[in-house]
């Protein structure tokens, strides 16, 4: 329940080559492509600018050197 078929999937393909045509079917698909890219890119560098260093975990773990 909720999901999408395959009778929606053919409806929303033939709206969108009525709207589109033919032509511009090919190029709305590769600006689609590049922009999940694009997606997919921004959250490998979020997910690696959250991540510690190493080098900053051990500055933080080591204790103060004793006068």
């Amino acid at each position: 329940m909720g999901g999408i078929g395959t009778t929606e999937i053919v409806i929303i393909a033939v709206v969108a080559l009525v709207l589109f045509g033919p032509s511009k079917i090919p190029e709305f698909a590769k600006q689609c492509g590049r922009a999940v890219n694009m997606f997919k890119n921004g959250l490998k560098e979020g997910i690696a600018d959250d991540a510690p260093n190493s080098d900053e975990t051990a500055k933080k773990d080591s204790p103060a050197p004793k006068a």
